[in-house]
């Protein structure tokens, strides 16, 4: 049942955005999915659009199995893998855009205090 429910909720979030960009169109019926995803793959087309519904498919499921913050936590930890530097790592965290400012300084702190 655990893995239904993700599924359905990992579907969801691209759905909604399909269901958007078709309303926002301003076309119907199969005019208005073609437009949609091409909108959505930009210089790649449909296909490419096809190809960001899977991504984002891919990224909620993940948000919905973790949770955002284990992500981001996960994220944090690589960048330092990769050698980046504590203060270039906490830089980027602030200009995360749409995240919260309690977010913001829970990744700090694990930064400061993890890595």
């Amino acid at each position: 049942m655990d893995k239904l429910i993700t599924q359905i909720a990992s579907l969801g979030v691209p759905g909604l955005i399909l269901l958007f960009l078709m309303f926002f169109s301003g076309y119907a019926g199969a005019a208005a999915i073609t437009t949609a995803l091409a909108t959505l793959g930009g210089p790649l087309g449909m296909l490419g659009g096809i190809g960001v519904l899977l991504l984002l498919t891919k990224i909620s499921e993940g948000i919905t199995k973790y949770g955002f913050e284990n992500l981001a936590k996960g994220v944090i930890t690589e960048m330092k893998q990769q050698g980046k530097a504590k203060s270039e790592i906490i830089k980027e965290v602030e200009g995360f855009p749409l995240i919260s400012q309690d977010l913001k300084q829970t990744l700090i702190k694990f930064v400061e205090d993890s890595l």
